[in-house]
């Protein structure tokens, strides 16, 4: 279907919908009801409409899509993690990872096509950065995937930890979790399942929680700045003392805590004495830590810590009186675990 002279509807809020409604004299309310077709009922075609007039689904019909993204290709991991290629409209690709746990599945998705953060550990990274995601393939990674999905086992849980900084395509992130999580004409998603995960960017992150209402998860990696700095580099603008500020001024609800993940490298952040000034420098903050042992990937210097390491480092943080749990990563051999998203294809 060529879409170069329709927008995609996704890409416009319930508010939006309705003002270009009443611009084109139809009462505004009328955004609900199309809104609730495309996603609770996703439907891809304005004329299967049926509660909406002929000239008003004609007029939807010229003005708009619903667009599903192209899937380039679907690997399966040995442990049923699925990584989905999506060719986008401009010829680009992202990838999104869908991942089984106990009785549900979480989806993680990507906000930029590559990403800019340059962090050393990351191969994302080193494909650069090309372009911001709209809100629309946004949204349209989880409501296509959903559609594969099976209610019985369904999916509940989203994650923002794919391909780019979601911080810094903020204005269609935000617009992305509203639609989300809006539960009369949304998607339908629990804010209390959602969890966006950054590297730092303070200025957007002081915002985040007024914005929105969702999980916070903060890539941090290193106790010191110099070694911060190094393993990525937007660190060197918003330094551990600034991030750590903007954490302990972030709006928590009650029992609620931010997420700081804690990438292990061997022989760089997993000494007893990072584990100990980690615990140190969390302190003001309502914190948990997730430490994940590195995946290694081809063409990295990095290394896995021995087990024996990351037990240890857990020790430590669970004798300061922390929440440690160590992420083992899914999807390891399809290449679709933490750090290792890149939107290859080249065989697709």
């Amino acid at each position: 279907m060529n879409t170069t002279s329709r927008s995609d509807i996704k890409n416009l809020s319930k508010e939006q919908l309705g003002v270009w409604l009443e611009t084109n004299r139809i009462k505004p309310y009328r955004a609900g009801q199309v809104l609730k077709w495309v996603y609770l009922h996703q439907m891809d075609d304005f004329n299967s409409m049926t509660d909406l007039g002929q000239e008003l689904r004609s007029m939807l019909a010229a003005h708009f899509v619903v667009a599903r993204l192209e899937i380039a290709r679907i690997e399966t991991s040995r442990d049923g993690s699925q990584k989905f290629l999506f060719r986008l409209e401009d010829g680009q690709h992202v990838e999104s990872v869908l991942i089984p746990e106990k009785n549900h599945y979480t989806l993680c998705i990507s906000s930029q096509v590559g990403c800019a953060m340059g962090c050393r550990f990351c191969l994302t990274a080193k494909g650069g950065f090309v372009r911001n995601l709209t809100a629309a393939e946004i949204i349209s990674q989880v409501r296509d995937i959903r559609n594969r999905t099976d209610r019985t086992f369904p999916l509940s849980n989203i994650v923002f930890m794919g391909m780019g900084e979601p911080l810094a395509n903020y204005a269609n992130v935000i617009q992305a979790i509203r639609t989300l999580t809006d539960s009369a004409f949304g998607l339908e998603f629990s804010t209390r399942k959602v969890t966006l995960s950054t590297a730092g960017l303070v200025p957007e992150l002081l915002h985040l929680g007024n914005d929105v209402a969702v999980n916070l998860a903060v890539s941090l990696n290193a106790t010191i700045n110099e070694t911060r700095s190094h393993l990525m580099p937007i660190n060197r603008k918003y330094p551990l003392e600034m991030l750590l500020d903007a954490c302990r001024q972030y709006p928590l609800a009650p029992r609620k805590r931010i997420t700081f993940e804690y990438i292990l490298l061997k022989d760089i952040n997993d000494s007893p004495e990072d584990a100990r000034r980690l615990a140190q420098l969390l302190k003001p903050v309502r914190a948990k830590i997730n430490l994940i042992p590195f995946n290694e990937h081809a063409g990295s210097s990095y290394k896995r810590p021995d087990e024996k390491i990351i037990l240890n480092f857990q020790e430590i943080l669970v004798q300061h009186h922390y929440t440690a749990m160590i992420r083992y990563s899914k999807g390891l051999d399809i290449s679709a675990a933490c750090g290792q998203l890149k939107a290859n294809h080249e065989s697709s």
